[in-house]
């Protein structure tokens, strides 16, 4: 096999078997879910960019805000999320845990933060269950100084990120005078491949991307055995797929393109959902294969608003049918998310 097409990339973290009380679907999977439809939803508006996205991210402050809010608010982003955090919450603090235990130690950290303004009073059974729930952090800013919150926000963001991310935010995104609270999920990941790639067989090759036009790029190269398998959609596409373990196993990555080069990625996308992935994970056979993978860095920002209306998100973005009550009495709260 000869794996040098558009790509579509996803990591995996093997969770403990912590979900047997929730027996309709496993909790992380409906939170992937959530994140996997928002990321559908993106693609579609963008279908020719690069495309990054967090689905535990995405589902991590959907939960921190339905913790917050009441009324049809909190109702819409239950019936989206198809949980409610405060039925499940022990579950989703043992799977908060086990991203970040210990086996994973350097490879993954997660972290969740709300910025708030100096003297803003919060509900306190909002910080306590983020905190308990999201292992979620309380930090006071001045928001009517907007450089002077951002380079608060930046800083936590770049310690937390490693250093790899360092200008999340910019003053022209805080209202000065309107801003009250950020909510920020921060996700750290590098691995080292479990079969590493060789310096020396990192070549030009060519490579076909989403456009159709063809680029020479650094191409990655090895032959190994690896874990990989191939299926279809309902409408007869077929794609392959192939898992690139991280040392220590617990951390993969998975790899799908199509199988015919004319195909493209935006075919097969719509048809991927967590379900999808763990069936490749019960099909896949050990196969040795030549891997040809292109170096890439990738940097998004990404508005949220659009693809979650389309799921039915769409009270808390409208100031005036917002209710976040159980965040703050103080004020009327709206939100923008930027990703």
């Amino acid at each position: 096999m000869n794996w040098h097409f558009p790509l579509f990339l996803v990591a995996t973290v093997t969770l403990p078997s912590v979900c047997s009380q929730f027996n309709s679907l496993a909790l992380e999977e409906l939170g992937s879910n959530t994140g996997i439809q928002v990321f559908n939803q993106i693609v579609k508006s963008r279908p020719h960019d690069n495309i990054v996205v967090s689905p535990h991210g995405i589902a991590s402050i959907l939960g921190m805000l339905q913790l917050g809010a009441d009324g049809r608010t909190k109702k819409q982003l239950t019936m989206a999320m198809r949980y409610g955090v405060n039925g499940v919450g022990k579950v989703l603090k043992k799977i908060n845990k086990a991203i970040v235990s210990k086996k994973n130690k350097d490879v993954v950290t997660v972290a969740n933060a709300v910025f708030v303004q100096n003297g803003f009073k919060m509900e306190a059974p909002f910080v306590t269950r983020n905190k308990d729930v999201f292992q979620c952090e309380v930090r006071n800013v001045n928001f009517a100084d907007p450089p002077s919150a951002c380079d608060s926000v930046n800083l936590w963001v770049k310690n937390e990120t490693r250093g790899m991310i360092d200008n999340l935010l910019s003053p022209d995104m805080i209202e000065g005078g309107l801003t009250r609270l950020v909510l920020v999920n921060a996700v750290y990941f590098k691995g080292l491949w479990k079969s590493r790639f060789q310096p020396e067989n990192t070549k030009k090759r060519t490579f076909v991307a989403a456009d159709g036009k063809a680029y020479q790029v650094p191409m990655l190269a090895q032959l190994s055995v690896f874990r990989c398998g191939s299926t279809s959609t309902p409408g007869d596409l077929w794609y392959n797929f192939i898992e690139l373990p991280y040392h220590g196993e617990s951390v993969s990555m998975l790899i799908a393109l199509p199988t015919e080069s004319s195909t493209p990625l935006s075919a097969i996308i719509p048809h991927i959902s967590s379900k999808t992935i763990d069936s490749w994970m019960s099909t896949m056979v050990p196969k040795r294969v030549q891997v040809v993978l292109p170096k890439f860095t990738a940097e998004a920002q990404t508005d949220l608003k659009e693809p979650l209306k389309v799921l039915g998100i769409t009270e808390m973005f409208d100031p005036s049918k917002a209710n976040f009550a159980k965040i703050t009495s103080m004020f009327n709260l709206k939100h923008n998310l930027l990703f």
